[in-house]
């Protein structure tokens, strides 16, 4: 290569990384007193952003976390109860959050599945657990005919009643009313996934954007993050309308409020965590009150974080009430003990 070649190829170096400057925000450090994880995973190649965690029922000690890589050359991850990395599914376009659900019915069987939005493609795409085969037939394109498109944040809806199973998403930007849109997931008739639209629902402040959906499959809620407004929550059945029954948490966040991961400790009580960003901590909330009110704030060790997930499960030893799993921006993911969480509860 000759000098004028490696003076333009340092000057592109130069101005990619000026322009990762610029765009990341300086990276906050954690609290002195920050509850510390039992495990970390290694880091991703690009941008660690939303994990789910799945419960293998046959055996809850070989349970797995899926965890989403965002980059045009993303990937998901798939980590083990030890934080260690299983097996990894790459190619993807800009996966940005994943959820999981239990016994949608393919050629009359029942099959977990994996859901992430794949945000460069317009797509949901579907895979089937823990082989993590896809099932989409090339994936389900997501608000078609919108403007402003881009799928973002993903949570899956299990109706008590029937058992049928709905994809609600989010996206980068969109309208002040319907920013949400929910689909309903079953077999094309050939043991591949398909979604069928069954409404558009949900305010937006216009602030920034919508990225995390949570679903609380027992008391029928949907709660998602308007970043700078607060959690709004609605009812996740389609045939209960529309009415915003809550919004909650404004003021309580020290900018954006963002990941949502919903602990139960009974049919209706539990806590309702919420990532405040910037602070480095997540604020709990009681999940059985009609507004809920900040009950703790609770500095965990990682970073910037805008996406988790728990269960209550016991996983063995190291997590006998459960994990509480994590995203940090230094592209890894946290496992927590929920024993340590709930100390911090008051």
């Amino acid at each position: 290569m000759n000098y004028k070649k490696i003076v333009a190829v340092a000057g592109i170096i130069a101005g990619f990384t000026a322009c990762n400057i610029k765009r990341h925000k300086p990276i906050p450090a954690p609290a002195a007193d920050a509850v510390k994880p039992v495990a970390v995973t290694p880091v991703t190649q690009y941008d660690s952003d939303d994990p789910a965690i799945w419960i293998n029922k046959a055996d809850s000690s070989k349970s797995l976390v899926i965890g989403t890589d965002k980059n045009t050359d993303g990937a998901l991850y798939v980590y083990n109860m030890d934080g260690q990395v299983v097996r990894k599914i790459a190619g993807l376009k800009r996966p940005n959050n994943v959820d999981i659900a239990y016994g949608l019915l393919l050629n009359n069987q029942p099959v977990d599945i994996a859901v992430t939005t794949e945000r460069e493609t317009n797509k949901l795409r579907i895979y089937r657990l823990p082989d993590m085969e896809p099932i989409d037939n090339g994936g389900l394109e997501v608000f078609a005919g919108e403007k402003e498109r881009g799928p973002m944040g993903i949570s899956l809806y299990t109706r008590p009643t029937d058992k049928a199973i709905f994809a609600i998403v989010s996206r980068k930007s969109g309208p002040a009313q319907g920013y949400l849109w929910q689909y309903q997931l079953t077999d094309n008739g050939k043991g591949q996934v398909t979604g069928t639209v069954v409404r558009k629902f949900g305010a937006y402040s216009g602030k920034k954007e919508i990225e995390s959906v949570a679903v609380d499959n027992e008391l029928g809620y949907v709660y998602y993050s308007d970043e700078q407004t607060g959690v709004r929550r609605y009812y996740a059945d389609p045939a209960r309308g529309d009415q915003e029954l809550a919004l909650f948490g404004s003021g309580d966040f020290k900018a954006d409020n963002e990941g949502i991961s919903i602990y139960k400790t009974g049919d209706s009580t539990g806590f309702i965590l919420v990532s405040d960003q910037d602070a480095n901590s997540f604020n709990i909330y009681r999940r059985e009150d009609v507004k809920p009110a900040l009950l703790a704030k609770i500095p965990v060790s990682a970073i910037n974080s805008d996406g988790s997930d728990v269960v209550n499960v016991n996983l063995g030893p190291k997590y006998p009430r459960g994990v509480f799993v994590v995203m940090s921006t230094d592209r890894t993911f946290h496992y927590y003990d929920w024993r340590d969480i709930a100390a911090r509860i008051k």
